[in-house]
């Protein structure tokens, strides 16, 4: 089924702080990965292409997946009107197994591993699109509590991730050269109306 919540907010959802956090992920797998213009990226859960084509400038191709129509209708906006040949927006419905386009260099996930249920089967999903020797970078939040969807929650199954424990879930799903850095901060306003700073992490991993 399509995400309705997130197809419902697509038309607004480039932001100034939604467009910085995606340099700033984009930075930092800049500085975990060794791009490069042979090489192409999957997007997994990749809204309207905010880090994809933040990306697009240091690899060969980049193919953004969500299960959004209306976040992929933004996207495909953005390619006809760039004329991008090396870009492309794709439906899969993550809620019911389907598999992702492959195979590919480096899988990218922004602020997207939170809205899985299933993160195990979403990681051994990862490792299936990637070629031999392949990269995977996951930006998302820190441990939370539950503040950062407070007041509105389009899904979100996890309150972040513990950086240790979820690199040992990389491991179990068959990834080495786990490592993991600080990558952004996103401010949100709480619902008693103060401000607070939401961590965010890049964990790296690859496919042997």
């Amino acid at each position: 089924m399509e995400n309705q919540d997130f197809s419902g907010h697509a038309a607004g959802w480039d932001t100034p702080p939604r467009v910085r956090l995606a340099q700033d992920v984009a930075h930092a797998i800049r500085r975990a990965v060794p791009l490069h213009r042979e090489m192409d990226v999957l997007d997994f859960g990749c809204g309207t292409g905010l880090l994809a084509l933040a990306l697009l400038p240091h690899v060969r191709s980049v193919t953004g997946v969500d299960a959004a129509q209306g976040m992929l209708e933004v996207f495909r906006d953005k390619i006809r009107r760039r004329a991008l040949d090396a870009a492309t927006a794709v439906y899969r419905d993550f809620g019911k197994g389907t598999t992702l386009p492959s195979p590919f260099h480096l899988l990218v996930a922004s602020m997207a591993l939170h809205h899985v249920e299933d993160v195990d089967a979403a990681l051994a999903t990862f490792r299936a699109a990637l070629l031999p020797g392949g990269w995977c970078a996951v930006a998302d939040l820190e441990p939370e509590g539950g503040l950062f969807h407070a007041g509105s929650n389009p899904g979100a199954f996890h309150d972040g991730f513990d950086r240790e424990g979820l690199g040992r879930r990389f491991a179990a799903a068959g990834f080495a050269g786990i490592a993991h850095a600080p990558a952004a901060e996103v401010e949100k306003p709480l619902p008693d109306g103060s401000l607070k700073r939401f961590p965010v992490f890049l964990l790296t991993a690859r496919r042997p």
